[in-house]
C-alpha cells in the first residue's frame, strides 16, 4: 500500500521547486548545489531528499511545470469563442503575464534544458512546438496570407522575442506595468503586421543566387 503524503506535502514541493528555480536561474542548474536548494528553503539536506529525489528531478519540475502552464494558457485561450484580433491579443496579454511571474523559470528553461537527458528534452521540445504553433495559427488567424508565405512561424519568433526577456529590463515597481507593456505589445505588433512583405521564400533564395554570382 502506499504511503500517504503528509498535509502541506504539495505545498512544501511547491516551494522548494519556486526556491530552486531562483537558484537555478541565478547561478545555473551546474552551478547550484541541494545544500543551497535546502538552506534557501530551510530544510536540512535530509528533509529536501523527501521531496525531491535530486537536483535532476528538480530541473525537470521545474521546465515542465514551466511548459504545462503556457500550454494550460493556449487551450484557455482556444476554449473561448473570439475573433481573431482578440484571440492574439488576449494571447499576447496572457502570455506577458505568466512571464512576468515566472521569470526563474523560463530563463531555466531557456538555459539548463539541455542538462536534461535526451527522451526528457524532447517531451519539453513537444510543449514549446504547441505554444508556438498555437501562436502561429492566431497570427494566421489575424492575417491568413501568412500560411502560404511560411511567414507565421517567423513572426511568431519575433513576437516571442519581444515577450520573453522583457524582465530583464521591465522593472517590477516602474511606471510601466506588465498589463500596459501587453497592450504595447499587440498595439506594436498590429501596427506592423501588414508592412510585412511576403514574398515568396523560394523567390528570394533565387534571387541571393542571382546576386552573388
Amino acid at each position: 500500500m502506499p504511503r500517504k503524503r503528509a498535509a502541506g506535502f504539495d505545498n512544501q514541493r511547491d516551494l522548494i521547486i519556486e526556491q530552486a528555480a531562483t537558484l537555478f536561474a541565478r547561478n545555473g542548474f551546474p552551478g547550484t548545489s541541494m545544500n543551497e536548494v535546502a538552506e534557501a528553503c530551510g530544510l536540512s539536506k535530509a528533509s529536501l531528499y523527501h521531496y525531491m529525489s535530486d537536483k535532476y528531478q528538480l530541473l525537470m519540475f521545474i521546465c515542465e511545470g514551466h511548459i504545462e502552464r503556457l500550454c494550460a494558457l493556449v487551450d484557455e485561450v482556444a476554449q473561448q469563442d473570439l475573433a481573431p484580433e482578440p484571440r492574439l491579443r488576449l494571447m499576447v496579454q496572457r502570455f506577458v503575464e505568466e512571464y512576468a511571474d515566472a521569470q526563474n523559470e523560463h530563463r531555466v528553461l531557456t538555459e539548463d534544458v539541455r542538462f536534461l537527458k535526451e527522451e526528457d528534452q524532447q517531451r519539453i521540445f513537444a510543449g514549446e512546438r504547441k505554444v508556438v504553433g498555437a501562436m502561429a495559427q492566431a497570427m494566421i488567424g489575424v492575417r491568413p496570407e501568412l500560411d502560404a508565405s511560411k511567414m507565421a512561424k517567423p513572426l511568431t519568433m519575433l513576437l516571442f522575442g519581444m515577450i520573453n526577456w522583457m524582465f530583464m529590463w521591465l522593472k517590477p515597481d516602474g511606471e510601466l506595468t506588465h498589463e500596459r507593456m501587453a497592450m504595447v505589445v499587440s498595439d506594436l505588433l498590429f501596427g506592423g503586421i501588414g508592412a510585412v512583405r511576403l514574398e515568396d521564400i523560394g523567390q528570394a533564395e533565387e534571387g541571393k543566387k542571382i546576386r552573388q554570382e
